[in-house]
């Protein structure tokens, strides 16, 4: 019995520890981290309340329609027969080299230098050049001094036989030494000649050994650019293409400018519409907005039956410093001779109906992303059809709102509809 009595006690004993009292009730009850569980859910149900009314009021953007504006462009121009693509070519271009084989000794020329026809380019080793030149002269000079002294002995040889031939009419000598006479003066004229001959040979030595002297000097064969420099000091040179090593073939390659035309490929199936004599427009790649006057020079009685076309020249009618080799371009091929490009406005073309009035002002609204932007604009008096002209606060390219609707204002969201 006192056994049972103990674990009586001891069960009343747990029973009193897991008992909760009213003033630790209380404290629970004031416990800060329910507080802050409550705060977060606050703040997450507003989180999703303004997420949901930014997605009902962002889908509130106005729908409008836009256009693009254009630059103006002086009108008038001729109808485009075809259009066909080429490249700027030279008729004049010329590697320069020399006409012997020699060690450069001085390169005088830079790319994009300009030259004139019979300017020094380089200049090659010329000694063994100057003493076989030298060898040459003072061998033309010895048959010059034997042709003067075969001149004297001729002379006196027709005085001997002009003596000879009288004294043996009196009979003083016998006839035969009048005849010996006239024999040494046939043999001396005739010697003479020989010598006149050789010394139009030697003359000659002299001049090719000059030639080749002037050929040490490299120059240029006519005026142009020196578009590229193949050569420099030291390098040999030499008019045939060697199979190896350092020897150059050229100095450099010189463009005459004045010869640039366009060389284009036009389809065979549309060659017949090509003539010459025709006029044409030319744009290049480089300066799109220029357009150069041109015309057919002629068509290169060839087909290439890879490519299917026939290459026609055009000639440039207009001269300029940016039009360069190897450009590319774009030729129109028109019925008539364009007129003479009149005066450009300033300014970009917009629909009328993109202009409104706000607030007693002319106003557009121009894209900005997904918003619009008000600009207040002066449109000018002249109309080009349903376009208006506005010389300012609008760039070509800007897109515009054509007939805003009135709630449209500076800085709406929009959507943009195709028109």
């Amino acid at each position: 019995m006192a056994v049972e009595a103990g674990v009586d006690v001891d069960n009343a004993e747990l029973l009193k520890e897991l008992r909760i009292e009213r003033h630790q009730r209380e404290d629970h009850g004031r416990n800060p981290g329910r507080w802050l569980w409550i705060g977060g859910a606050a703040v997450v149900l507003l989180l999703l309340l303004g997420g949901l009314a930014q997605l009902f009021f962002g889908q509130h953007a106005v729908t409008v329609q836009t256009a693009t504006a254009v630059a103006p462009s002086a009108g008038g121009e001729a109808g485009a027969v075809l259009q066909a693509t080429g490249y700027v070519t030279a008729r004049r271009r010329a590697t320069v080299s020399a006409q012997i084989t020699g060690t450069l000794t001085a390169v005088l020329i830079e790319e994009g230098d300009h030259v004139q026809q019979g300017q020094v380019l380089a200049r090659l080793d010329d000694h063994a050049w100057r003493a076989a030149l030298d060898a040459a002269r003072a061998q033309a000079a010895a048959a010059h001094a034997l042709v003067a002294q075969y001149q004297a002995q001729l002379a006196q040889n027709e005085r001997d036989a002009a003596r000879q031939q009288e004294l043996a009419v009196r009979g003083l000598v016998p006839k035969q030494a009048a005849e010996q006479a006239r024999t040494l003066l046939d043999g001396t004229r005739a010697q003479l000649a020989a010598q006149q001959k050789q010394v139009a040979a030697a003359d000659a030595q002299a001049a090719v050994a000059q030639v080749n002297f002037d050929y040490c000097v490299v120059r240029a064969p006519f005026s142009g650019v020196v578009t590229t420099k193949d050569a420099q000091v030291g390098e040999i040179l030499s008019p045939l293409s060697a199979g190896g090593g350092f020897t150059r073939t050229g100095v450099g390659t010189i463009v005459d400018m004045d010869s640039l035309e366009i060389d284009v490929d036009v389809n065979e199936a549309y060659i017949g519409r090509i003539k010459p004599d025709m006029p044409a427009e030319a744009v290049l790649d480089a300066y799109p907005d220029w357009k150069i006057p041109a015309h057919v020079v002629a068509i290169v009685p060839t087909a290439d039956r890879g490519k299917a076309t026939i290459k026609v020249r055009v000639a440039l009618e207009k001269k300029d410093a940016r039009v360069v080799p190897d450009m590319g371009a774009r030729v129109s091929f028109l019925e008539q001779q364009p007129k003479a490009a009149v005066s450009v406005p300033q300014g970009v073309l917009v629909p009328a109906a993109a202009i409104v009035q706000r607030n007693g002002h002319s106003v557009v609204f121009v894209l900005d992303g997904s918003r619009v932007r008000q600009r207040t604009v002066a449109p000018a008096t002249q109309t080009y059809g349903d376009l208006r002209l506005l010389p300012t606060a609008v760039k070509p390219g800007d897109s515009v709102v054509v007939s805003p609707p009135a709630e449209l204002k500076d800085g709406s969201d929009v959507q943009t509809k195709k028109p």
